[in-house]
């Protein structure tokens, strides 16, 4: 399965693709991983946001792209989900690809630094990602940071 991509700052998302994000984001890091949290975090509006769709237009895969300065000193990718209803078919990688390359597109070629769940470690060291510090629990869940040069 192959998606479509868009990228969008805040100010550009319909309110439906609004919605499709944030009740995505809420099934797989609220529900799915049962973790209360407040995942309205004040950052959306600084994020581009990531959005891609299968061919009945489903979100099926997001994440959040920040330039320096806003998350960490680096770019940063973050609420990197796929949609439970369409894993398996690689869309996760298909997902950090099209997250890198916007990355480089939107603030150039320079580190890009994420907060890893940890049991992701692997799966993030495929595309380049090590381990930039100690580990640390969020929300309950061990996580690590990860930068890409």
């Amino acid at each position: 399965m192959t998606l479509h991509w868009t990228v969008k700052p805040y100010e550009e998302l319909t309110l439906t693709e609004l919605y499709e994000l944030l009740r995505l984001r809420i099934e797989v890091f609220v529900v799915e991983q049962n973790c209360p949290f407040q995942d309205l975090d004040r950052q959306d509006d600084k994020a581009y946001h990531l959005l891609g769709y299968t061919e009945d237009d489903e979100l099926g895969a997001y994440a959040r792209l920040f330039d320096a300065g806003i998350s960490y000193e680096e770019v940063a990718i973050g609420r990197v989900a796929v949609s439970p209803a369409h894993r398996g078919k690689g869309l996760g990688q298909e997902l950090m690809q099209q997250a890198i390359a916007y990355c480089e597109v939107l603030y150039g070629a320079q580190p890009i630094k994420i907060g890893a769940q940890q049991y992701l470690e692997r799966f993030y060291q495929s595309f380049g990602f090590v381990q930039s510090g100690e580990g640390y629990l969020e929300d309950g869940i061990p996580h690590m940071p990860m930068v890409r040069a």
